[in-house]
């Protein structure tokens, strides 16, 4: 049962396609502190907003997901943008805040900063000194046509959605997150082995 800290008319998207090249293996079956990656940010999403969606490029062999709906690419090896388009084409909320599977430290307090940052904009994204943070972001519906018609370019950059004149972009930058504590790590993402061991000292030490 959703508890009342959920965050109203934004679906939560977890974007797991399943592509690693850097970890040489599949990021969400990743265990940090005896957890899947996958399931740390599913179990938050599911605690965080009204609806949750889990963007897969094909059927894989995953936890079970009671509460969450399962969707597959509708574009197909289009990546990250193509889970873009299809987590919004499944939501029913007006807006969705979209995350890859390899966070495990998601932060609520941020998300919900992020959605009540700017509710008018069509996109809300952070840009940190790595550059924009586009799998820890919001996007309104109105992002779908824009986001289809540069899958049928194979554009698939996404931070070329943000220069989309027709659409709002809300920018948050290193000073809006420092309001809240440990607000950057939230961002932190496990794209090498070190990155994952680097992740499992810090969860060690914080307990």
């Amino acid at each position: 049962m959703k508890g009342s800290s959920v965050i109203e008319n934004i679906s939560g998207i977890l974007i797991a396609g399943g592509q690693s090249r850097r970890m040489g293996r599949d990021k969400r079956f990743l265990r940090v502190s005896g957890t899947s990656v996958f399931q740390r940010t599913l179990d938050m999403l599911v605690r965080t907003f009204p609806e949750t969606i889990v963007v897969l490029a094909e059927p894989v062999d995953l936890p079970s997901m009671p509460g969450s709906k399962v969707v597959y690419d509708l574009i197909p090896k289009a990546g990250s943008l193509g889970g873009l388009y299809t987590g919004l084409m499944a939501s029913s909320q007006p807006r969705i805040f979209a995350v890859a599977c390899d966070m495990p430290f998601l932060n609520p307090d941020v998300i919900r900063f992020m959605a009540s940052f700017d509710v008018g904009a069509d996109i809300v994204v952070a840009q940190l000194s790595g550059g924009f943070q586009p799998m820890h972001a919001l996007y309104s519906r109105r992002c779908i046509p824009f986001l289809k018609a540069m899958a049928d370019k194979r554009d698939l950059k996404i931070q070329n959605l943000f220069l989309q004149e027709e659409l709002r972009v809300s920018v948050l930058g290193e000073v809006d997150l420092a309001l809240i504590e440990s607000g950057r790590r939230s961002f932190q993402n496990i794209n090498t082995p070190d990155d994952l061991a680097r992740a499992e000292a810090e969860i060690a030490d914080q307990s």
